[in-house]
């Protein structure tokens, strides 16, 4: 192993349970043949954090024992593994936060997300990264420019997902989107949306200062669905970025024959669909499930300008407030909260 001058330890925040967080000292990891070691810089709070912290689980992941949150996240290498070119260290790095095994049949197809042993960080048993240092293999290490901050290169891990949906419904230049949800996920997807060519991009969400940020970025368009009748839109593709089963209905709805339906957003885990819209519109249905091969194309967006990071980041926090940053939503106006870690 090849390496700078590191400690032996290091501080992590820790979920001990639900609402109860607390700062522990823990060894340095040290970074296996094919691994870095990344010197954590800033890491973006998400939707499932602030899950795990409040219901201590998400779906089929249990929190049943101390984990570490944090998963969107950027740094610099500081030491490499042996098998590693030492010319990395010292590289400011986004991570990719997931080890898929790389063997199975899925990982064979380029589906490496859908990997069944994949540990994904912060996702239950693996911890994440609010804390600083993590390990990862050297290529889901990815090199940033100068030209991205680190608080936008932790963000290329939301924007993935944005990447991902959009790729998923198929979007083109001239396609016609409606995005449920004005959050985090909803802004960054209409930004992606955006960036491969939707001609009209339609954010729905019920909070005015949420509609006021989609329309500033990304959105032609904005609705709310408490009084606005999405049905007639005719959509090319839906994007449920919310959860919420009624939101989900009617975007559907909204979709016009042989167009895509991508569901995104975590809320409930049960929603009765409209069958015979489904099958007499011949819609196409399918989810997103993390990210697969997103962040190149995501650092040249934001490299290039397309799409822009930096301004959604509306809180920071240290490290030892990591609970309130997973707080942070409950203030009005919050789109988008860091943990600096240095």
């Amino acid at each position: 192993m090849t390496a700078t001058t590191i400690a032996n330890s290091m501080q992590v925040s820790v979920l001990l349970g639900q609402n109860s967080l607390g700062m522990e000292e823990r060894p340095v990891p040290v970074p296996k043949r094919d691994q870095v070691l990344v010197e954590v810089a800033k890491v973006g709070v998400c939707g499932s954090d602030v899950h795990y912290y409040r219901d201590g689980r998400i779906g089929p992941f249990v929190v049943n024992a101390p984990l570490v949150l944090g998963h969107e996240l950027s740094g610099r290498i500081v030491a490499v593994g042996e098998g590693v070119d030492p010319e990395r260290t010292g590289q400011r790095v986004a991570i990719e936060p997931q080890k898929p095994c790389r063997r199975c049949s899925q990982c064979k197809a380029g589906r490496y997300n859908l990997c069944p042993f994949m540990e994904f960080y912060a996702t239950p048993p693996i911890d994440g990264a609010f804390c600083e240092y993590v390990v990862i293999e050297e290529d889901f290490a990815h090199p940033v420019p100068d030209a991205i901050s680190d608080e936008a290169a932790a963000l290329l891990e939301p924007l993935s997902v944005g990447i991902a949906a959009a790729r998923k419904g198929r979007i083109v230049p001239g396609s016609r989107v409606l995005i449920a949800g004005g959050g985090p996920i909803g802004v960054i997807t209409a930004q992606a949306a955006r960036a491969f060519g939707a001609a009209e991009i339609i954010v729905s969400d019920p909070v005015a200062d949420r509609r006021a940020m989609a329309k500033k970025f990304g959105a032609t368009d904005t609705l709310d669905p408490a009084t606005d009748d999405s049905r007639s839109l005719e959509v090319d593709c839906f994007i449920d970025a919310c959860g919420v089963p009624a939101a989900i209905v009617a975007g559907l709805e909204s979709v016009r024959g042989a167009g895509t339906v991508v569901l995104v957003g975590t809320g409930s885990d049960t929603v009765s669909l409209p069958i015979p819209t489904i099958m007499n519109r011949e819609l196409n249905v399918t989810g997103v499930f993390r990210y697969t091969d997103t962040w190149p194309i995501g650092a040249h967006l934001v490299a290039s300008g397309q799409i822009a990071l930096d301004p959604l980041v509306t809180g920071r926090f240290p490290l030892t407030e990591v609970e309130s940053a997973l707080n942070a939503d409950l203030q009005p106006g919050s789109l988008k909260t860091i943990v600096a870690v240095r």
